[in-house]
């Protein structure tokens, strides 16, 4: 190797070295400048479920996670569980007050304060879980909720859907719409209102005490969630009766209530990051229902369950009322209207749609699953 070859080599090295240390000081730079773009926030939620429901209850959990995971730590949820810092029916009040900063709650839980509120969440025979993210997401829903939302200081996010409920569990068997009579039900927000006017008796009870009302014979039955939660609950052993469809709520979406003042306060990028990680939240939790209910289901068969349909004379009792009830609303509540006439024109554009590819596939594939095929 010649002088000058080794001395190229050595002035190759010294550049490369001293622009690696540079590279490395530029990276070592740059860090407390992102760091000054993501802020230390620190939020206590308290969520409108009990611990023991893994998979509503765990949807603040998630969230919790996902916000620590993308900001290094910076944003923080803390989660409380129904009764810990409110009970489980006041955490949309406890948002509302700034008492904490965010819930994890069901907006129709408020329905007494508006019925509006309820069109956030599900209301009977409105749309299905997907028909219901595709109206929130795509059809302007998110936008509609949130200017009604603004007026109790608020700022909502979809942050989980069930899909389509089971019609509860009942101490006695259901055949007519005249053994709704005089019947005690613990059933959640806006339905009680339509089987109040088919002589029913609507009670709103939180989940932790739906099962000691029911084993003393307080409600006569209950509805919940679906299999996945109602077998941890446990209701099975004191009303055997199980029917389905939970005709009020076809897709009923979990919200994320922030207060609005601290939501507004918050950067640019939390404000997105929250949108991102919500709607991965709802997402995630519709698909651990779709997994975990159908082996729950045979699971509460086996221990004595008895399934049973709602006869179609109930059904359409319901519908009958449910129609009753929204025309009242329509002609005095000028803010129920303004969603409810949005909701509307999707859930008929969706259920025509549906009758085509997905309600034929379906169909198909169900009596495969009948015939022992699949």
């Amino acid at each position: 190797m010649t002088r000058k070859m080794q001395f190229d080599r050595r002035g190759f090295l010294t550049r490369a070295t001293v622009g690696g240390a540079a590279a490395a000081a530029g990276a070592t730079l740059a860090a407390p400048a992102i760091a000054q773009e993501m802020p230390e926030v620190k939020w206590r939620l308290t969520s409108a479920f009990p611990k023991s429901l893994d998979t509503i209850y765990g949807g603040a959990e998630v969230l919790a996670k996902r916000l620590s995971e993308a900001t290094g730590g910076k944003f923080q949820l803390q989660v409380f569980a129904a009764g810990e810092i409110v009970p489980g029916l006041q955490a949309q009040d406890a948002v509302t007050e700034g008492t904490v900063e965010a819930c994890h709650s069901v907006a129709y839980y408020s329905w007494g304060k508006d019925p509006t509120f309820a069109l956030g969440a599900a209301v009977p025979f409105g749309l299905s879980a997907r028909a219901q993210n595709a109206w929130q997401y795509h059809g302007g829903g998110i936008a509609l909720f949130n200017e009604f939302l603004a007026g109790y200081n608020i700022y909502g996010l979809p942050g989980g859907n069930t899909g389509a409920q089971m019609g509860g569990w009942f101490r006695k068997e259901i055949k007519t719409v005249d053994d709704l009579k005089g019947l005690k039900i613990r059933v959640g927000g806006f339905a009680g209102k339509v089987l109040e006017r088919l002589g029913a008796v609507p009670q709103q009870i939180a989940g932790g005490d739906i099962y000691p009302a029911l084993e003393k014979g307080t409600i006569d039955a209950s509805e919940w969630v679906g299999p996945y939660d109602d077998q941890k609950l446990g209701f099975y052993k004191v009303a055997p009766y199980y029917y389905y469809p939970g005709w009020w709520e076809g897709g009923p979406t979990v919200h994320f209530f922030f207060n609005k003042a601290k939501f507004d306060a918050l950067p640019d990028s939390y404000k997105a990051l929250l949108h991102t990680a919500c709607q991965a939240t709802d997402a995630d939790m519709l698909q651990k229902y779709d997994h975990l209910n159908p082996i729950a289901l045979k699971e509460l068969v086996a221990a004595g369950a008895q399934l049973r349909p709602f006869s179609a004379e109930i059904l359409d009792a319901c519908y009958k009322a449910a129609t009753e009830v929204y025309a009242e609303l329509d002609a005095s509540n000028a803010n129920f209207k303004k969603i409810w006439d949005s909701i509307k024109e999707a859930r008929a554009n969706w259920f025509l749609y549906n009758q085509t590819a997905e309600y034929t596939y379906d169909t198909f594939m169900m009596i495969q699953q009948r015939n022992k095929m699949l």
